[in-house]
Formats: C-alpha cells, sequence, structure tokens
C-alpha cells in the first residue's frame, strides 16, 4: 500500500483487522485524516483504495455488540464526507461498492444484518456527498455508473453480484434520499430521474423475475403511488400556510396516514434531471410526468428484454389510466397501449 504521509499508523490495514477494539478505533480515525488531506488522496491509486477498504469491511467485520456496531457504521459512513473533492469521494464510494460486492458472499447469517445497516449508511452518505457537489451532472453520472457497471450492486447481468445486496438497496433507496435531503439545512434540489436510473435500467435488463418486481414493488410503484396521494391532498389550511418553510411541503394528517412512506421532502425538493440548465425544483406533478416518461422510455429501448418491457409498459398504463401526462419526446406514447 502507498505510503499514507497524512496517518500516523504506519501498519493501517492491519490495525484496522486487529482483535483489540482500541485498535481499531485509532487505526479509523487515522484513516479519517488521511482522507481529509486531499494531496494525500490523490496519490492513491485504485488498488491501494481497493487495498484500504478491504481493511475496513473487516474491521467492521470483527465489531460486536449492536450499539457499537451502530457507531462504527456511523463513523465509517463519515469517511466519505471527510474527503473534500468530490471526485476523490466517488473514488472512494466505488471502491466501497466493488468491495462490498466482492466480500459480500463471506458474509455469515449473524454478520449479515450488521453490513446491510453499512449498506443503509453509505446509501444517505453517498446521498449527501451528492448534494454537496449539488449534484453535478458529472457526479451523478459517476454516481449511476458505480451502481449498475460490472462488479457493482445493481449490475444486471453480473451472476457475482449477491441479489439479497440488490434487494436491500431497493428496499432502503428511496427512505434513505429523502433522510438525506431532509438533512440539509436548504438542500439543493436533488435529480429524481438521475438517481432513479440505476433501478429503472436494473428493472429493463434483470432476468430475475424476483429483481424485478422488487424494483418494481418496493422502488417504482411506492414512489408513483405516493406522488399520487400527495397530489390528490387536500390544500394546507390557512393557518398551516404561514408556518410552512419554503421548500417543504405539508400534507395534512389524512393524507399522511396513507403515504407509506411519504416523501415530502423529496417532493418539495427535486428536478428531473442534472442538467444546469435546471436548477429549481418542479413541481409535484410534472415530476410525476417525468418519472413516467422516463419508465416509458426504458420500456421503449431495444435492449430492454420483451418480457420487462411488457412489464414496465403495465405500470406506466396504470398512471395513464389514473390521469393524463404529457407525452415523452422518444415517442408517442399511446402507441403502447
Amino acid at each position: 500500500m502507498t505510503n499514507m504521509s497524512a496517518s500516523p499508523a504506519p501498519s493501517l490495514a492491519k490495525n484496522l483487522a486487529a482483535t483489540e477494539k482500541k485498535t481499531r478505533d485509532k487505526a479509523v480515525k487515522a484513516v479519517a485524516a488521511f482522507l481529509a488531506d486531499d494531496a494525500s488522496v490523490a496519490a492513491y491509486s485504485k488498488a491501494d483504495m481497493d487495498k484500504l477498504w478491504k481493511a475496513l469491511f473487516y474491521c467492521y467485520w470483527m465489531s460486536d455488540k449492536p450499539l457499537v456496531q451502530q457507531a462504527l457504521a456511523t463513523e465509517l459512513s463519515e469517511l466519505l464526507m471527510s474527503i473534500n473533492s468530490t471526485e476523490h469521494a466517488l473514488r472512494f464510494l466505488r471502491s466501497f461498492w466493488e468491495t462490498t460486492v466482492r466480500e459480500w458472499g463471506g458474509l455469515d447469517r449473524l454478520r449479515m444484518d450488521k453490513f446491510y445497516m453499512l449498506v443503509r449508511r453509505y446509501v444517505n452518505a453517498g446521498f449527501r456527498m451528492l448534494a454537496r457537489a449539488k449534484w453535478d451532472e458529472d457526479s451523478c453520472k459517476e454516481y449511476q455508473a458505480m451502481l449498475r457497471e460490472r462488479g457493482c450492486p445493481l449490475c444486471p447481468d453480473d451472476n457475482k453480484v449477491p441479489s439479497s445486496l440488490a434487494y436491500h438497496l431497493a428496499d432502503i433507496y428511496l427512505e434513505e434520499l429523502e433522510k438525506a435531503l431532509n438533512a440539509a439545512p436548504s438542500p439543493s434540489p436533488a435529480p429524481l430521474t438521475a438517481v432513479l436510473e440505476p433501478f429503472i435500467s436494473l428493472a429493463a435488463l434483470t432476468a430475475n423475475n424476483r429483481t424485478y418486481d422488487r424494483v418494481a414493488n418496493s422502488v417504482l410503484r411506492p414512489l408513483l403511488n405516493a406522488m399520487r396521494t400527495a397530489l390528490k391532498a387536500p390544500p394546507p389550511q390557512e393557518s398551516e400556510r404561514g408556518e410552512r418553510k419554503s421548500k417543504r411541503v405539508r400534507l395534512d394528517d389524512a393524507a399522511r396516514s396513507v403515504l407509506t412512506p411519504a416523501y415530502p421532502t423529496l417532493f418539495a425538493n427535486a428536478r428531473l434531471s442534472c442538467s444546469a440548465e435546471e436548477v429549481q425544483p418542479l413541481k409535484l406533478a410534472a415530476l410525476r410526468t417525468g418519472v413516467v416518461g422516463l419508465i416509458f422510455e426504458q420500456a421503449s429501448k431495444e435492449e430492454t428484454r420483451d418480457s420487462n418491457r411488457r412489464k414496465l409498459y403495465d405500470i406506466w398504463k396504470e398512471e395513464m389510466d389514473e390521469e393524463e401526462f404529457a407525452l415523452p419526446p422518444s415517442g408517442s406514447a399511446r402507441d403502447a397501449r
């Protein structure tokens, strides 16, 4: 491993996997100090980064007791936010995903739940990192690539990728996006179709029916259903309007009770793409139109599997039957009926 000049620990990888918790804790703090130094991280090769992440993976492996695991999962995820450069942070995040996919098969049943927690923390940290970068277009494209390319958790045709990891991502993705936006004092509008694209691509290309169903039932349908319900919710009372913050959607109690889960911060702070020309939040109806259009567009692509194409068209038809939407630019949506 390249000499980590910013680190006070000369045998960092060994210390990260030490049996003594105090030794591991010191090593994690040394990693944080190293990652905060841009020059040191810039000199780090991909091979070095992968070695570092393997050591961090087994540092977490060695942790026991729920409270200790929770604290360490949070500390490890904050390593991403300690990196000042978005470019270097993306390299670090990609190495996390590739290492997690590579090492996942070695997890036993007892350790699986705690690694689900680490994955959840990193999904959240990844969104916070992109929000910090104002959802820069190049950063969003790299984020998509690190999820869907070979060796990555949402790759549709890599048999080495564990399906349980993709399922967990589907289950938590929207929830953690909502949390990440809600944690920001004034969040930059998230490009909704850009962050959804890896899942819509997986839904189109996977040969696994269970994987398709998980994406449809944990990501696509819940989001569209929540949008539909929010659009039908009664407007806030006059007394509520004065209390409402500029970038928050406040639904009445009846509407909130049927949104499971609800994404009010996302709905108030989202745009369709990460284009530099689109910087303001869109109204919810326009967002829903855009998501429905993206599903139609993906279903129309030549590389989409025929069986998956029919299912994606079914989702699109359900939304079109509910309410008329603007047609996507790629063609006449009515031709799919």
